[in-house]
């Protein structure tokens, strides 16, 4: 982390946390006691302060609202069995939530605001960070534009937040997962590589109709001729196939660059698998299955951590797996959440201390 900043800091007068129970909470629901919250106008970051978690006071012709510069991460923090806080790649975020500022035409929040920012406010609520298996602190660092003012450009104003949510398990089943033929969730030269908030909004009819088919998620395709395998809603994807572990390559920059998955790669190669990302059709899947050849298929995600899909579908070839028989995708879990909950020494240095 980087060295301390002057912020202001208000405290609660009274915690809210005990009007809720902490164990197996739903993800996103309910938020801790401060936040953080930052402005830039005129060229600079000011107005830095922790205060008590309430609303904003913003007119209707605020710029995001109307024209969608809004961009933003997700993290998580953890407690060991001595009660010491940890976050988990937070520098991975912070460089990647700039990238996304820099695509979307909004300034870049300085290292210290974002990082010792992030620090100070879960040290903060770190009460709020359950003790328990499969439970986290989610961080959200989040930036939008605040020009009071309709026209397409450019802000001039914008507000940096950090808020916090305990949560249990983002999927506590395994899924069931669509392949999406129709629609496009990003194409190259675009933002799709990009955390930003119009991506996701984007997405919600296709799930809607997977989701009233019968499946949790859709797995997207390419813009062009739907047959190359992108990511999935809220995850990255990896495929078992024989002694390889294949993920979807980011190079067209259609693909967010998870934390996740860059962390699934390290560790899976450390169980001796190869790695291959690169294209991958949904002809050369299905052919794998046919072949007896794809073993398993998962998803990686600061939100959903490893997601184990027991059924793809595409057109009217149904794809199923007997999860129970998996030996991969529940290693790969208890070895990085050995990490994250300091079970196992942390040889690369991923997990900050609070």
């Amino acid at each position: 982390m980087t060295a301390a900043i002057d912020i202001n800091i208000t405290k609660v007068i009274t915690s809210k946390i005990n009007e809720i129970s902490l164990e197996n909470i739903p993800f996103g629901k309910y938020f801790t006691d401060h936040m953080l919250e930052a402005d830039y106008q005129d060229g600079e970051w000011k107005n830095v302060e922790i205060k008590p978690y309430q609303p904003l006071l913003l007119e209707p012709s605020i710029a995001a609202l109307h024209y969608g510069q809004a961009i933003f991460e997700g993290i998580k923090a953890y407690k060991d069995e001595d009660g010491n806080a940890f976050i988990f790649r937070p520098a991975d975020n912070f460089k990647r939530f700039n990238v996304s500022a820099e695509r979307m035409q909004m300034p870049t929040v300085p290292e210290d605001i974002f990082m010792e920012g992030m620090r100070m406010l879960v040290d903060m609520d770190k009460k709020w960070i359950p003790a328990m298996a499969d439970h986290s602190l989610y961080i959200r660092p989040f930036m939008f534009s605040t020009d009071n003012v309709i026209g397409v450009k450019p802000s001039e104003t914008y507000k940096f937040m950090i808020i916090l949510s305990p949560t249990g398990p983002y999927y506590n089943a395994p899924m069931k997962i669509y392949v999406e033929e129709k629609y496009t969730r990003a194409a190259p030269g675009g933002v799709g590589f990009s955390k930003n908030a119009g991506n996701y909004g984007a997405s919600m009819l296709a799930t809607a109709l997977a989701k009233k088919a019968g499946y949790d998620q859709v797995l997207w395709t390419d813009a062009f001729e739907h047959k190359y395998l992108q990511e999935v809603g809220t995850m990255n994807v990896f495929f078992i196939i024989g002694d390889t572990a294949v993920t979807p390559s980011l190079e067209e920059g259609t693909i967010l660059s998870g934390v996740t998955r860059d962390s699934a790669i390290t560790v899976l190669q450390e169980m001796g698998f190869k790695i291959e990302e690169r294209k991958i059709t949904i002809d050369d899947l299905i052919n794998a299955h046919k072949s007896g050849a794809l073993f398993e298929v998962f998803g990686t995600g600061t939100a959903a951590t490893i997601s184990l899909i027991k059924e793809l579908k595409y057109k009217d070839y149904v794809m199923e797996f007997d999860v129970g028989q998996w030996k991969t995708a529940p290693e790969l879990k208890k070895r990085l959440n050995d990490i994250r909950y300091n079970k196992v020494p942390d040889n690369y240095g991923w997990m900050i201390k609070v």
